[in-house]
Parts: structure tokens; sequence; C-alpha cells
């Protein structure tokens, strides 16, 4: 007499069927036992269809087990945030990272007890030397003038929100970045999808970027339109103009909205008509070479009458950069400011690959920049904004030694506003009412609440760089030089950042190509005529 053989891996869809025949036969004595039918019977009919579908090989096998596992796959990001990660580690920012932008964002106690949690003799750690000689700088004073040359110059803190669209944000998360902006006294960038009614109703000051789709100042083909770009210039609220070259987390990457996505306040604020799929090119079509993007410059700053104008760019091919330099020695023409947007920056949605393995880090990056105005005698004509992970004191300290004038953040005013590092800001399912569209969600974010938890992170995270400053017996932050910050190398040694980094003389492009590889290999074969190096 043969057995039938039923596999281990149908038990779990065996005991509804039988949990199912139990509950039916157990109906009789009471109805109670209606709600465990009604449970088995569900579950026996989810394993019927995972036998009959076809499109997932792992629910045909296992049926009814198998949603076990898609639904542990499903919350693994936060069984490892909340249970398996350290404080330390940083997949994308550690909870010491996220902690501290909390507390200081709520205004409460920001210290830690008992000691560090980072190991001081590994590699790759990182410190200021301290000064016996302390001092007492006043935050309030953490400000720098862009477009000194300008008309209309802007006194910036030295710490901003990051570009970030209304959009990508939902209206409660801009309405508060920008009130929280005001009360502080700092700028909030409006990202490429320009300016929105959510950035105007609290006043506070506003980089407007352009990006190639030229939101806010297109036509209908798209391209550039200088009279509706002077509409959005002249407004008072609209300190600075920063042209988009590209950005961190996907550098060279255009997109499409799609006709679905756009609402009537997008298309507003877009210049773009509903019922459309709006089409963000790769590249901008106001200008080709590096000298037509000087001469672009210089016509934005005049259509805006007098505004500050700058460009944003993620580091890529080094010829492309110096052919930019090149342009503003031959033209004469230069940016009031450059933003240097690192590879590690943040972003909506971008392909695995953009994010992991494109664009360079931000210390290269400004390094880069940095090293070449010094060298071409441009340094002092312009300043560098730099953005990528800044959400401490230290961070800003340390981008600031390397060569920056101020700093930018976009996901650690996110994480003022509430964010939780969920990573579904891509699914509009954002739990925080942050990165989403659905109305729900984003009216759960209390835009008064949450607008003095943004200027507060502000002015807590401008105190402690005081307190580092102090510490290190400087006045200003750019005072901090890069011997004030060391590292621990691979060998054990400790070295200054002016030891480990390589820094130009000042006009020393002028007068000879350094030793540097970069320089050698690329400097003599970029032209300010095409952004292609020389054969």
């Amino acid at each position: 007499m043969s057995t039938i053989h039923v596999p281990v891996r149908f038990a779990g869809f065996g005991i509804c069927i039988v949990g199912l025949l139990a509950s039916i036969l157990c109906l009789p004595m009471s109805l109670w036992w209606g709600w465990p039918a009604a449970i088995f019977g569900a579950l026996t009919a989810l394993g019927i269809y995972d036998l009959l579908q076809t499109r997932r090989a792992v629910s045909r096998n296992y049926p009814v087990l198998a949603h076990l596992r898609y639904f542990l796959e499903s919350i693994g990001p936060e069984i490892r945030q909340y249970f398996i990660e350290a404080d330390t580690d940083e997949r994308p920012f550690s909870r010491e990272q996220r902690s501290v932008v909390y507390q200081r964002a709520k205004n409460v106690l920001d210290k830690r007890p008992f000691g560090t949690l980072q190991n001081v003799y590994a590699e790759g750690y990182e410190w200021i030397n301290h000064s016996v000689a302390p001092t007492e700088p006043d935050p309030k004073t953490f400000r720098v003038t862009i477009g000194r040359d300008c008309p209309l110059p802007y006194r910036a803190s030295v710490f901003n929100i990051s570009a970030m669209s209304f959009g990508s944000l939902s209206a409660n998360a801009i309405l508060a970045l920008n009130k929280g902006a005001a009360m502080g006294g700092f700028y909030h960038d409006t990202g490429e999808g320009s300016i929105s009614r959510y950035h105007t109703r609290h006043g506070g000051d506003l980089m407007w970027e352009i990006g190639s789709g030229y939101f806010g100042c297109r036509d209908d083909h798209g391209r550039f339109d200088e009279a509706l770009f002077r509409d959005n210039a002249a407004r008072e609220q609209v300190r600075l103009i920063e042209i988009k070259l590209s950005q961190g987390a996907k550098p060279g990457h255009g997109g499409i909205l799609p006709a679905a996505k756009v609402t009537p306040e997008i298309a507003e604020a877009r210049h773009v008509p509903m019922g459309e799929d709006v089409v963000s090119p790769p590249a901008h079509s106001a200008f080709h070479t590096p000298i037509e993007l000087m001469h672009f410059i210089t016509r934005l700053r005049e259509a805006s009458g007098g505004k500050p104008v700058g460009f944003k760019l993620a580091v890529g091919h080094p010829w492309e950069w110096f052919a930019i330099v090149k342009a503003m020695l031959e033209t004469e023409e230069l940016p009031d400011f450059i933003v240097v947007d690192g590879g590690e920056g943040g972003t909506g949605a971008a392909p695995l690959e953009f994010i992991n393995r494109l664009g360079m880090p931000l210390d290269d990056a400004l390094l880069l920049v940095h090293n070449t105005l010094v060298g071409a005698g441009l340094r002092d004509r312009l300043h560098i904004g730099a953005a990528g992970k800044v959400t401490s004191s230290f961070k800003i300290a340390r981008t600031m030694a390397l060569g920056a004038d101020w700093c930018n953040a976009a996901r650690g005013f996110m994480f003022a506003l509430g964010c939780i590092q969920s990573l579904s800001c891509h699914t509009d399912h954002c739990p925080t009412g942050v990165a989403t569209q659905d109305p729900y969600r984003a009216g759960a974010l209390d835009v008064k609440d949450k607008s003095v938890r943004v200027a507060n992170f502000h002015a807590n995270t401008l105190k402690a760089l005081a307190g580092l400053l102090s510490a290190a017996g400087l006045e200003q932050p750019w005072q901090i030089r890069p011997s004030h910050l060391l590292r621990r190398t691979a060998d054990g040694e400790v070295r200054s950042f002016d030891e480990l980094y390589p820094f130009l003389e000042a006009g020393e492009l002028l007068r000879r190509t350094p030793g540097h590889g970069v320089y050698q290999r690329y400097w003599p074969r970029a032209s300010g005529r095409r952004f292609a190096p020389a054969a």
C-alpha cells in the first residue's frame, strides 16, 4: 500500500486547511468559531492562489509561508536600523548622527555620557586639536557675503538648507523649512522644481535653483524664457540664483515627471501644462560650451537686477571643470559662487548605480575645485559652498578646512522635520509626511512645530560650531585651516590635512603646470571653448 508524501514546505498550507476544517466542525458548538474559520479560510484561499499563480516560484513552492518571508523582507531596513546597526554605523546616517539632529531640533540635552563610541586608534579617525587659550566666538557673526561686487550682495549663514524641490517634499515640509529659515536667518534652496506657493508664504530667503528643465523660467518648448526669469528673479525673497549643472546623487541624469503626478500646484510652480509628462533633460540648452556658460551667468545677473549668480556641480571629468576655469580666465566673467555637491549626496530616487558609483565624493571634489581656483588666481574673487552628508558642527568645520566658505544640508534638515530614515522617499509612503504628496500623510507634519525645530537645529549646530572654534582658539569658521584637522592613517601615523592633501599656491597654474597627476594630464588639454579635452 503506497503512501502520499506531503513535502514539509506545504506544512503551513496544510495547517491552514486543517484549521479551517476544525473550525467549521466546531461551529455548531459556538458561533465564536466563525472567527478562526474566517481567518483560516482566508489563508487557505491565499494558499490556493499561490499554487495557481505563475509569477512567484517561491509562493508556489511554499504556499502561505512565502508571505512571511515577503513581510520580513519588507521590514528588513527597520529591523537593521533599530535592532542590529551600531550607533556609529553610517548607512547612510548613523543613529548617533540622527540622534544629535533630533535633540538639537527639539532643543533638548544633546550631551553624551561616559565617553566616545569611536575607536580613536582606528585608521581614519579624525579630530581637531585644541588650544590652551580658548576664545569666545559669536555664532551670530558666522556669515559670508556672497556677490560682493554685485548691486545686491547677500550675507549668507555658513549653514543653510540644500536643494529639495516641492514635489519631492510635501507642501507642509516646504512650509516648515521656509518658515524655519525665516526664523533663523538662513537661506532655503528651492531645488530645481522652482518656487512654489509654499516657498513664499513665510518669507524665508531663497536660493532659486535653475536646472536643465528651466522650471519657473521656460517657454512652451522647455527652453529658457528670460521674461519669466525676470519675473521670478524680481521677487524680494529670491536672494541668490543657482544654475544646476549636476547633483551629487545622480549627476548627468535627467528625468521625467509623469503627467499623473503633475498636480495644479506643481504645474503652477514649474510653468508646465497639466496632463503632459514633464521632461528634465540631462543637459542644458541655454549654453553648450564653458564660455557660453559664463555668458549665461552674466546674462542672469543682469536680468535679475544684480543678484549673485553661481552654479552647482558634482565634479566628474576633471578636464570639464578645468575648461570652466579656463573660460573664466578667458572671458573675465565669473560666477559669484560655486556649490560643490558630493557624490554621497541624497536624492528622492535614483538608479542604484548612480547612487553608489557615480560622481566624485565631496572631499575630493571640493579639494579639486578649491585648488584649481587658487592655482588660477581666482579663489578670492568668488565663494564656494559645499554639500554632502553635513549634519554636525565638526563636519562643517572639516568641510571649511578643505576649502568651503559655507555648507548646505538637505537630509540633516529633513531629520529636523522628523524624518526617520525609513528609506521610502520614492514610494510616496513616507511615514513622517516629509517626502510624500499624499495629503493625509503630509497633513501629519505640523508646520508650526516643525519650523521651530528647523530653526533650533540650525541655531544649536552653529552654537556647537562656536564651541569647537572656542576650544581650538579661533574666532571665525574661515580661520580653520587644514593644519587644524588630523587623521590617523593606515600605518598608525597621525597626519594633519595639509600633510595628507596637496594644496596649490596662489597663481601656480598661471606660471606652470603643477606636479600633481590630474593637472599634468588634463590642465594643458582643457579649453574654455569646449567641455571635451583636446586630443
